[in-house]
């Protein structure tokens, strides 16, 4: 590991944050932290933790990848019909965590999961791999198959499918975007006493910062 990698990723931790050196958008601070991680070699920074709650109240969380986010919220791609696709069809509250542990820190947020539109989902999907297009057509549904031998005889059936001309955007598979209500920003420190600090939505869309108790 170099040198310049230790110096920065102790810079970020031994610093504390201070109130007035946030920014008022929390989609700005995000964008700053993101920029750190990656420039700190945090390891797949985009990896974030989806938690989905069913009718019932029974909450699942699995990791997904985050593939774009601005203003408007943190975009990621589904199966419709997955587990996590029926909760958020029935239930569109969900929580994302980014956990970047090299730097001591995560970012929670809260917000609503709105499918994207056919077309958005579709310019994203020309941006894949063959292999990952086909890719997502085998995953649209968390169907049972008995072996890794049928998943592999099925992934081959799929390429010679598609093995010519342009690969079709899968019915049930697509973009969801979070659009947040709500985000923490939490940075450890060796000292044993983290900063956090929350980002809430008001009615005319402006966000009120708060210090939260660690």
């Amino acid at each position: 590991m170099s040198e310049t990698l230790d110096d920065l990723r102790r810079h970020i931790i031994e610093t504390p944050m201070q109130r007035a050196n946030l920014c008022s958008n929390p989609i700005e601070q995000f964008a700053q932290w993101w920029q750190q991680a990656e420039a700190a070699a945090q390891p797949q920074p985009q990896a974030m933790s989806l938690a989905t709650a069913d009718t019932a109240g029974r909450v699942s969380s699995r990791l997904v990848l985050l593939r774009a986010f601005d203003t408007r919220g943190f975009v990621f791609f589904s199966g419709y019909e997955t587990k996590k696709g029926r909760d958020m069809a029935v239930n569109a509250q969900v929580a994302l965590l980014f956990p970047w542990l090299l730097l001591q820190r995560q970012v929670r947020v809260e917000g609503t999961a709105v499918q994207l539109s056919a077309a958005e989902s579709w310019q994203y999907f020309l941006t894949r791999s063959r292999a990952s297009q086909v890719g997502a057509w085998l995953t649209q549904t968390d169907g049972v198959v008995s072996s890794r031998a049928l998943l592999k005889s099925k992934w081959a059936e799929m390429m010679h499918r598609f093995q010519q001309g342009e690969i079709p955007l899968p019915t049930a598979w697509g973009g969801y975007r979070v659009q947040p209500q709500y985000l923490e920003f939490w940075q450890g420190h060796d000292d044993d006493l983290p900063d956090r600090f929350a980002y809430t939505r008001q009615a005319d869309s402006s966000w009120v910062v708060a210090r939260l108790l660690p």
